[in-house]
C-alpha cells in the first residue's frame, strides 16, 4: 500500500511519458526517494534483437568506473596454490569439490563464482543450479581463470555481468542512489557503450531500442539514448 502512494506521489510529480536527459531524469529520482534504505539505479535497456535465435543474444561483462556501491560476496572453486591467492585476494568463500557438494544441498552464500579451469568438470555438475541463477561461471566473462586475483580484484571493484532475458531485455543495477548525479551518468553511459559494443554481428538495424532507469521503488523514466553515445 505504502508503495503505491509514493509511486502515485512520483507519478504526480514526473512525466513517465517524456523522454529525459539521463542527468535531469537522475535529479529527480534522487530528490523523490521515499525509502528508509538507500536504493540502487536500476536500469533496463530494451533491445532490437530476436532473443530466440542464439546469435542474437548478447551478455558480457563491465567493470563500472564509479563501482555499483554493493558488496559483492566472491566464491572461488580452486585448489593447491590458487585456493591460497583466492585468500590472499580476499575470496570471501573458497573450496574445492567440498564447496560443490555444498551448492549441491542448495547452499548459495555468494554473489559471484570463480573456479580454474581444472575446477570445471565439478562445476559442470552443478550447472543445472548456478545456470538459472546466472552464477555459473564463464571464461568470455572472466570467471573461468587462473588469475584469480585479478577476477577478484575485479568482482570487488564494481563488476556487472549482464545478459538479455527472454524479451529481449537487459537488466542490472548501476550504483546506489546515494552517488552524486554525474557518477551515476558515467556508469549508465559506460553501461550502455559495453552493450554496443557487444552488438551481434546478425542484428541488423537499431540495437538500443529503449532505456529506462528507475530507483528500486520508483517508477520508470525513460532516457534519450542519443545522450548515452
Amino acid at each position: 500500500m505504502k508503495k503505491t502512494k509514493n509511486n502515485k506521489k512520483l507519478i504526480e510529480v514526473m512525466d513517465i511519458e517524456k523522454v529525459y536527459e539521463p542527468q535531469e531524469a537522475i535529479k529527480l529520482l534522487k530528490q523523490h526517494s521515499y525509502t528508509k534504505f538507500e536504493e540502487t539505479l536500476d536500469v533496463a535497456i530494451n533491445l532490437g534483437i530476436d532473443p530466440n535465435k542464439t546469435d542474437q543474444n548478447v551478455r558480457g561483462m563491465i567493470i563500472l568506473p564509479k563501482g555499483t556501491g554493493k558488496k559483492i560476496r566472491v566464491a572461488v572453486i580452486a585448489k593447491g596454490d590458487k585456493s591460497a591467492e583466492a585468500k590472499e585476494a580476499g575470496a570471501d568463500i573458497i573450496g574445492e569439490t567440498d564447496l560443490v557438494e555444498t551448492i549441491t544441498s542448495g547452499k548459495i552464500e555468494f554473489d559471484l563464482l570463480i573456479a580454474t579451469p581444472d575446477m570445471m568438470p565439478s562445476v559442470g555438475k552443478v550447472a543445472k543450479i548456478l545456470g538459472p541463477k546466472g552464477l555459473m561461471p564463464n571464461p568470455k566473462l572472466g570467471t573461468v581463470t587462473q588469475d584469480i586475483k585479478t577476477a577478484i580484484r575485479n568482482a570487488k571493484s564494481g563488476q556487472v555481468q549482464y545478459k538479455n532475458d527472454k524479451a529481449g531485455i537487459i537488466h542490472a543495477g548501476i550504483g546506489k542512489m546515494n552517488f552524486n548525479e554525474d557518477d551515476l551518468v558515467e556508469n549508465l553511459k559506460a553501461f550502455c557503450s559495453s552493450i554496443n559494443k557487444n552488438k551481434p554481428d546478425a542484428v541488423k538495424g537499431s540495437f538500443i531500442k529503449k532505456v529506462t532507469i528507475a530507483s528500486t521503488m520508483g517508477v520508470g523514466l525513460k532516457i534519450n539514448t542519443s545522450s548515452l553515445r
